[in-house]
């Protein structure tokens, strides 16, 4: 469609009268106002999608460095873990009269309360440095 053209407009070919002359400059500026309006209200659409879309991507970096935070801790907790266990490992021969139990035996038995102040000892000494 041509810019101008309108394809409601039946007065194409015809001499307007003066009366049809009011109506159509009328038409023409409820026309005018009609484009215009539209032509803002697409406007303030492409501003809104754009700034949708630059908040879109904001969260995405911030997940990101996020995610990256979170692997980074996942990362330092496993070291921490083999740490724990390899300390643990090493002490449960000096503790004189233990019978080989599991971990969670150990971690979670009433009778070993002596026990863990030197094992909260150990991982205190290794964290202040």
């Amino acid at each position: 469609m041509a810019h101008g053209s309108d394809s409601s407009d039946s007065s194409y070919g015809k001499t307007p009268s003066p009366a049809s002359s009011r109506q159509g400059s009328s038409d023409n500026i409820k026309k005018v106002m009609r484009r215009e309006k539209n032509r803002i209200a697409a406007q303030k659409s492409r501003m809104r999608q754009t700034q949708k879309a630059d908040s879109l991507h904001l969260e995405s970096e911030n997940l990101e460095k996020e995610n990256a935070a979170l692997r980074k801790e996942v990362k330092r907790l496993t070291e921490e873990a083999k740490y724990l266990s390899s300390v643990l490992t090493t002490h449960e021969p000096l503790c004189s009269g233990l019978a080989p139990q599991t971990t969670h035996d150990l971690l979670y038995s009433p009778h070993h309360h002596g026990s863990s102040a030197f094992h909260h000892s150990i991982a205190v000494s290794h964290y202040q440095h």
